[in-house]
């Protein structure tokens, strides 16, 4: 039996590898005017495809997490407008 902790592994690392990347200035930013802003919307715009490719069999926590970083990058968007 897998237990539900171990199910959600992979999705933990898609989402460290996704905020590794920004942490480490790989993602580069196109926007100068607001670049920590810019480089955490691209992490959960990979974060979300690497959730897209993940299997579903995550009990509906891959769903959930979807939503969540929709809404993320939502909130980043609206924040980068505000600011501008």
């Amino acid at each position: 039996m897998i237990r539900p902790r171990a199910a959600l592994r992979p999705l933990t690392l898609a989402l460290t590898f996704a905020a590794g990347l920004a942490t480490a200035g790989i993602v580069q930013s196109a926007f100068a005017d607001q670049p920590n802003m810019q480089r955490a919307l691209e992490a959960l715009r990979t974060a979300r495809a690497f959730l897209q490719q993940a299997e579903p069999n995550k009990g509906g926590h891959r769903e959930r997490a979807i939503d969540f970083v929709d809404r993320a990058i939502g909130e980043t968007e609206a924040g980068i407008q505000f600011a501008r």
